[in-house]
């Protein structure tokens, strides 16, 4: 499948191995396929540190970073196997939270590419991600309550900003889980594709992200995610610095070039 104009390089993650991803780098993005498909992609705590492991190359080295899955599922949640054997520190500790908030942080654009089951764990994992597209196979919720625990890992807050909070309440409280059309209703995913493509609309994406200025894409994105009550005045900073780039002038000076033309 296609990566756009991206060329191969290894300059981040260099030599790197992973048992539960699969890493494909570019100049400009990562894709990062989760991969254990023989329990369905469950998020175990070596996925966790595998994952870390990608993001602390990307907050030093900002690219955009592509989420899938594998054989047809994106993730059916937490491994339930390890889950059952937490206890209240384990609770204290965030396992999950703190990986998908730090995704969630991340410099550049996320963009999941759900396939197949979004669930639990791995809901929650594509909630924290700044776009989210799907096949027509999606399926997406938080069982948790049936479980007898709670969707912790974002779930109880991203869903209600992202969805509103009627439909996230269905999900969270009546076990509801969304087809590909119903979360294409309520915004939760933006585009379908058949699965065959999926990963190159994914790609088209990050393309048109990389047409935007890098540093204006970051500082949008650090706005965006800001309290209501820091606005305008960060704004207002951030303006300031985006001001003084030589992109701006450069891209501004293009742009009226062209209308003269």
């Amino acid at each position: 499948m296609g990566v756009g104009g991206a060329q191969a390089s290894t300059t981040a993650l260099g030599d790197a191995k992973f048992t539960t991803l699969l890493v494909n780098e570019h100049h400009d993005r990562i894709h990062v396929q989760l991969n254990r498909p023989h329990v369905r992609n469950a998020i175990d705590q070596i996925m966790i540190n595998e994952l870390h492991a990608i993001c602390a190359v990307l907050e030093t080295n900002p690219k955009t970073l592509i989420l899938s899955g594998s054989a047809g599922i994106f993730a059916s949640g937490a491994d339930i196997q390890q889950l059952r054997e937490r206890r209240r520190d384990d609770a204290l500790a965030g396992i999950n939270s703190t990986l998908f908030s730090r995704i969630a942080k991340l410099p550049m654009p996320v963009i999941a590419a759900l396939d197949g089951y979004a669930l639990g764990g791995g809901a929650e994992l594509a909630y924290a991600a700044d776009f989210r597209i799907g096949t027509p196979a999606v399926k997406i919720g938080n069982p948790e309550t049936g479980l007898g625990i709670l969707a912790a890992a974002g779930a109880s807050w991203r869903l209600k900003e992202l969805i509103g909070e009627p439909v996230a309440k269905e999900i969270l409280l009546a076990g509801r889980i969304l087809n590909a059309d119903e979360a294409l209703g309520v915004h939760l995913i933006t585009e379908i594709h058949e699965p065959d493509v999926l990963i190159d609309a994914a790609n088209a994406l990050t393309d048109r992200i990389g047409k935007q200025d890098p540093l204006a894409t970051r500082i949008t994105k650090s706005v965006f995610a800001a309290p209501a009550e820091s606005h305008p005045m960060i704004d207002q900073l951030a303006q300031a610095v985006l001001f003084e780039s030589e992109a701006k002038f450069d891209r501004m000076q293009k742009f009226l070039d062209r209308k003269k033309k």
